[in-house]
Protein backbone atom coordinates (compact mmCIF):
# COMPACT_ATOMS: atom_id res chain seq x y z
CA UNK A 1 0.00 0.00 0.00
CA UNK A 2 1.00 3.17 -0.82
CA UNK A 3 1.97 5.40 2.19
CA UNK A 4 -0.07 8.50 1.88
CA UNK A 5 -2.03 10.60 4.72
CA UNK A 6 -5.15 8.01 5.78
CA UNK A 7 -8.88 9.21 4.49
CA UNK A 8 -9.21 8.92 8.67
CA UNK A 9 -8.76 7.08 12.23
CA UNK A 10 -11.49 4.72 13.60
CA UNK A 11 -11.27 4.22 17.18
CA UNK A 12 -13.20 0.39 18.95
CA UNK A 13 -12.21 0.79 23.06
CA UNK A 14 -13.90 -0.40 26.05
CA UNK A 15 -13.22 3.11 27.68
CA UNK A 16 -16.92 3.67 28.41
CA UNK A 17 -18.70 7.19 28.00
CA UNK A 18 -18.53 8.36 31.52
CA UNK A 19 -14.78 9.70 31.56
CA UNK A 20 -12.09 11.41 29.46
CA UNK A 21 -10.55 8.83 28.45
CA UNK A 22 -11.99 8.55 24.62
CA UNK A 23 -11.57 12.54 24.11
CA UNK A 24 -8.04 13.05 25.44
CA UNK A 25 -7.37 10.04 22.71
CA UNK A 26 -9.19 11.63 20.27
CA UNK A 27 -6.95 14.97 21.35
CA UNK A 28 -3.38 12.84 20.75
CA UNK A 29 -4.45 11.85 17.25
CA UNK A 30 -5.35 15.62 16.55
CA UNK A 31 -2.42 17.11 17.74
CA UNK A 32 -0.29 15.04 15.53
CA UNK A 33 -2.13 14.63 12.67
CA UNK A 34 -4.51 18.03 12.40
CA UNK A 35 -7.68 17.37 10.50
CA UNK A 36 -8.01 14.34 10.38
CA UNK A 37 -11.22 12.54 10.90
CA UNK A 38 -11.63 10.19 14.06
CA UNK A 39 -14.81 7.85 13.25
CA UNK A 40 -15.83 6.52 16.58
CA UNK A 41 -17.04 2.47 15.59
CA UNK A 42 -17.99 1.91 19.24
CA UNK A 43 -16.47 3.05 22.56
CA UNK A 44 -18.87 0.85 24.64
CA UNK A 45 -17.91 -2.44 23.70
CA UNK A 46 -17.56 -4.65 26.68
CA UNK A 47 -14.97 -4.27 29.00
CA UNK A 48 -12.08 -6.24 28.46
CA UNK A 49 -14.17 -8.56 25.83
CA UNK A 50 -11.11 -9.29 23.68
CA UNK A 51 -13.51 -11.48 20.94
CA UNK A 52 -16.33 -9.07 20.88
CA UNK A 53 -14.18 -6.30 20.33
CA UNK A 54 -12.58 -8.57 17.28
CA UNK A 55 -16.35 -9.29 16.07
CA UNK A 56 -17.60 -5.09 16.04
CA UNK A 57 -14.01 -4.82 14.03
CA UNK A 58 -14.48 -6.96 11.38
CA UNK A 59 -18.06 -6.53 10.88
CA UNK A 60 -17.30 -2.49 10.26
CA UNK A 61 -14.08 -1.97 8.51
CA UNK A 62 -15.24 -3.03 5.64
CA UNK A 63 -16.92 0.10 5.01
CA UNK A 64 -14.29 2.38 5.43
CA UNK A 65 -11.83 3.62 2.15
CA UNK A 66 -8.89 2.68 1.42
CA UNK A 67 -6.16 3.24 3.45
CA UNK A 68 -8.33 4.03 6.87
CA UNK A 69 -6.73 3.30 10.28
CA UNK A 70 -8.21 1.51 12.46
CA UNK A 71 -7.26 1.42 16.29
CA UNK A 72 -8.68 -0.74 18.51
CA UNK A 73 -7.98 -0.50 22.63
CA UNK A 74 -9.52 -3.67 24.28
CA UNK A 75 -6.63 -4.10 26.10
CA UNK A 76 -6.84 -5.93 29.90
CA UNK A 77 -3.38 -7.23 29.35
CA UNK A 78 -2.14 -3.27 29.03
CA UNK A 79 0.68 -2.66 31.60
CA UNK A 80 1.78 -6.46 30.88
CA UNK A 81 4.37 -8.35 28.09
CA UNK A 82 1.81 -8.23 25.32
CA UNK A 83 2.86 -6.51 22.43
CA UNK A 84 1.57 -3.19 20.79
CA UNK A 85 1.00 -3.72 16.98
CA UNK A 86 0.76 -2.28 13.65
CA UNK A 87 -0.41 -4.01 10.87
CA UNK A 88 -0.76 -2.97 7.03
CA UNK A 89 -2.77 -4.88 4.97
CA UNK A 90 -4.17 -4.45 0.94
CA UNK A 91 -6.69 -2.27 1.87
CA UNK A 92 -5.88 -0.93 5.71
CA UNK A 93 -4.00 -0.15 8.89
CA UNK A 94 -4.80 -1.48 12.39
CA UNK A 95 -3.19 -0.70 15.41
CA UNK A 96 -4.03 -2.82 18.39
CA UNK A 97 -2.52 -4.68 21.66
CA UNK A 98 -1.38 -8.34 20.38
CA UNK A 99 -4.23 -10.01 22.06
CA UNK A 100 -6.25 -11.38 19.44
CA UNK A 101 -8.62 -8.34 18.93
CA UNK A 102 -7.39 -8.18 14.96
CA UNK A 103 -8.01 -11.71 14.60
CA UNK A 104 -10.93 -11.65 12.78
CA UNK A 105 -10.41 -8.74 10.92
CA UNK A 106 -7.09 -9.96 9.43
CA UNK A 107 -8.79 -13.58 8.36
CA UNK A 108 -10.96 -11.33 6.06
CA UNK A 109 -8.39 -8.66 5.14
CA UNK A 110 -4.81 -10.53 5.34
CA UNK A 111 -1.52 -8.47 6.77
CA UNK A 112 1.52 -7.69 4.62
CA UNK A 113 3.59 -6.50 7.09
CA UNK A 114 2.89 -6.37 11.49
CA UNK A 115 5.19 -4.37 13.60
CA UNK A 116 6.18 -4.10 17.46
CA UNK A 117 6.07 -0.70 18.45
CA UNK A 118 8.70 0.08 20.05
CA UNK A 119 10.11 3.37 18.35
CA UNK A 120 10.09 6.31 21.35
CA UNK A 121 9.58 9.15 18.68
CA UNK A 122 6.38 7.47 17.67
CA UNK A 123 4.61 7.62 21.05
CA UNK A 124 4.17 10.22 23.98
CA UNK A 125 7.43 10.79 25.90
CA UNK A 126 6.33 9.85 29.07
CA UNK A 127 3.87 6.28 28.86
CA UNK A 128 1.57 5.41 31.92
CA UNK A 129 1.41 1.58 32.42
CA UNK A 130 -2.46 2.25 32.54
CA UNK A 131 -3.05 4.01 29.65
CA UNK A 132 -1.37 2.99 26.69
CA UNK A 133 -3.98 3.81 24.15
CA UNK A 134 -3.32 7.71 25.09
CA UNK A 135 0.54 7.35 25.38
CA UNK A 136 1.38 4.20 22.45
CA UNK A 137 -1.57 3.50 20.15
CA UNK A 138 -3.05 6.87 19.96
CA UNK A 139 0.07 8.30 18.47
CA UNK A 140 0.91 5.09 16.58
CA UNK A 141 -2.27 5.66 14.53
CA UNK A 142 -1.74 9.21 14.21
CA UNK A 143 1.67 8.81 12.51
CA UNK A 144 0.13 6.21 10.28
CA UNK A 145 -2.63 8.55 9.58
CA UNK A 146 0.09 11.22 8.57
CA UNK A 147 1.78 8.47 5.87
CA UNK A 148 4.50 7.56 8.46
CA UNK A 149 5.79 4.17 6.50
CA UNK A 150 4.93 1.08 8.88
CA UNK A 151 8.02 -0.11 9.17
CA UNK A 152 9.93 2.71 10.62
CA UNK A 153 7.66 2.15 13.90
CA UNK A 154 9.14 -0.87 15.04
CA UNK A 155 10.45 -4.56 14.03
CA UNK A 156 8.75 -6.74 11.64
CA UNK A 157 6.55 -9.40 13.52
CA UNK A 158 5.12 -12.49 11.62
CA UNK A 159 3.39 -14.25 14.84
CA UNK A 160 0.46 -12.31 16.30
CA UNK A 161 -1.82 -13.66 18.45
CA UNK A 162 -5.20 -15.03 17.70
CA UNK A 163 -7.81 -16.01 19.28
CA UNK A 164 -10.49 -19.31 18.02
CA UNK A 165 -12.23 -18.45 14.71
CA UNK A 166 -16.00 -19.45 15.21
CA UNK A 167 -16.15 -21.83 12.86
CA UNK A 168 -20.08 -23.84 12.36
CA UNK A 169 -20.19 -27.54 11.15
CA UNK A 170 -22.37 -29.49 8.86
CA UNK A 171 -23.09 -32.86 9.59
CA UNK A 172 -24.46 -35.95 7.17
CA UNK A 173 -27.87 -34.84 7.18
CA UNK A 174 -27.15 -31.48 6.73
CA UNK A 175 -28.11 -29.93 9.63
CA UNK A 176 -25.61 -26.47 10.32
CA UNK A 177 -24.58 -26.33 13.64
CA UNK A 178 -23.16 -23.20 15.67
CA UNK A 179 -23.47 -20.96 18.23
CA UNK A 180 -24.24 -16.95 18.98
CA UNK A 181 -21.11 -15.03 18.47
CA UNK A 182 -22.89 -11.73 19.02
CA UNK A 183 -25.83 -9.50 20.97
CA UNK A 184 -26.18 -6.57 19.71
CA UNK A 185 -27.94 -3.59 21.27
CA UNK A 186 -31.72 -4.60 20.68
CA UNK A 187 -31.09 -7.86 21.82
CA UNK A 188 -30.82 -9.20 18.49
CA UNK A 189 -28.78 -12.45 18.73
CA UNK A 190 -26.23 -13.06 15.97
CA UNK A 191 -25.06 -16.63 15.20
CA UNK A 192 -21.40 -17.58 13.32
CA UNK A 193 -23.40 -18.77 10.52
CA UNK A 194 -22.94 -16.87 7.44
CA UNK A 195 -25.33 -16.40 4.75
CA UNK A 196 -23.38 -18.36 2.13
CA UNK A 197 -23.40 -20.88 4.06
CA UNK A 198 -27.24 -20.86 3.93
CA UNK A 199 -27.95 -20.43 0.64
CA UNK A 200 -31.63 -19.77 -0.54
CA UNK A 201 -33.73 -22.38 1.17
CA UNK A 202 -37.63 -22.43 0.76
CA UNK A 203 -38.30 -24.00 4.22
CA UNK A 204 -36.06 -24.34 7.53
CA UNK A 205 -35.81 -24.76 11.41
CA UNK A 206 -33.62 -23.11 13.63
CA UNK A 207 -33.02 -24.61 16.94
CA UNK A 208 -32.01 -22.21 19.41
CA UNK A 209 -32.07 -22.93 23.41
CA UNK A 210 -35.68 -24.75 23.77
CA UNK A 211 -36.96 -22.56 20.67
CA UNK A 212 -38.08 -23.61 17.39
CA UNK A 213 -38.49 -21.36 14.89
CA UNK A 214 -40.03 -22.62 11.57
CA UNK A 215 -38.78 -20.32 8.16
CA UNK A 216 -36.81 -17.35 7.45
CA UNK A 217 -37.92 -14.07 7.28
CA UNK A 218 -36.99 -11.18 4.93
CA UNK A 219 -37.43 -8.36 7.56
CA UNK A 220 -38.23 -7.58 11.08
CA UNK A 221 -41.38 -5.84 10.21
CA UNK A 222 -42.30 -9.56 8.14
CA UNK A 223 -43.66 -10.98 11.82
CA UNK A 224 -46.32 -9.22 14.53
CA UNK A 225 -44.73 -7.64 17.08
CA UNK A 226 -43.46 -9.78 20.18
CA UNK A 227 -42.68 -12.25 17.61
CA UNK A 228 -39.31 -14.63 17.21
CA UNK A 229 -38.06 -14.79 13.73
CA UNK A 230 -34.74 -15.85 11.76
CA UNK A 231 -33.07 -13.65 9.07
CA UNK A 232 -29.93 -12.78 7.44
CA UNK A 233 -28.98 -9.59 9.46
CA UNK A 234 -27.12 -6.52 8.16
CA UNK A 235 -23.53 -8.40 9.48
CA UNK A 236 -23.91 -11.23 6.87
CA UNK A 237 -25.12 -13.69 9.50
CA UNK A 238 -27.96 -15.77 10.62
CA UNK A 239 -29.59 -13.63 13.27
CA UNK A 240 -32.43 -14.35 16.24
CA UNK A 241 -34.83 -11.48 16.27
CA UNK A 242 -37.98 -10.80 18.25
CA UNK A 243 -39.85 -8.03 16.70
CA UNK A 244 -39.82 -4.89 18.73
CA UNK A 245 -38.23 -7.05 21.14
CA UNK A 246 -34.85 -8.70 22.70
CA UNK A 247 -34.42 -12.10 21.40
CA UNK A 248 -31.40 -12.29 24.21
CA UNK A 249 -34.35 -11.70 27.10
CA UNK A 250 -37.26 -13.11 25.58
CA UNK A 251 -35.66 -16.92 24.59
CA UNK A 252 -33.25 -16.57 27.35
CA UNK A 253 -29.99 -16.51 25.07
CA UNK A 254 -26.83 -15.72 25.69
CA UNK A 255 -23.43 -15.86 23.60
CA UNK A 256 -22.00 -19.09 22.83
CA UNK A 257 -25.46 -21.18 23.30
CA UNK A 258 -25.86 -23.30 20.11
CA UNK A 259 -27.96 -23.32 17.38
CA UNK A 260 -29.26 -25.21 15.05
CA UNK A 261 -29.93 -24.85 11.15
CA UNK A 262 -31.96 -27.05 9.10
CA UNK A 263 -33.13 -26.76 5.08
CA UNK A 264 -36.13 -28.69 4.33
CA UNK A 265 -35.36 -27.20 0.75
CA UNK A 266 -35.90 -30.04 -2.05
CA UNK A 267 -31.92 -31.15 -3.06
Amino acid sequence: MEQRAAPAVTLLTDFGAEDTFVGVVKGVILTIAPGIPVVDLTNVSPRHDIASAAFHLAAAMRFFPQGTVHLVVVDPGVGGERRAVAVETGTAFYVAPDNGVLTFALQQDPPKCAVHLTRPEYRLSRVSATFHGRDVFAPAAAYLAKGVPIRNMGAVIDDLVTIPMPRPTVDNEGVIRGHVQHIDHFGNCITDIPADLIGEPRATILEAGDHVINGMSPSYSAVAPGMALALIGSSGYLEIAVREGSAAESLGLQRGNPVSFRSLSPA
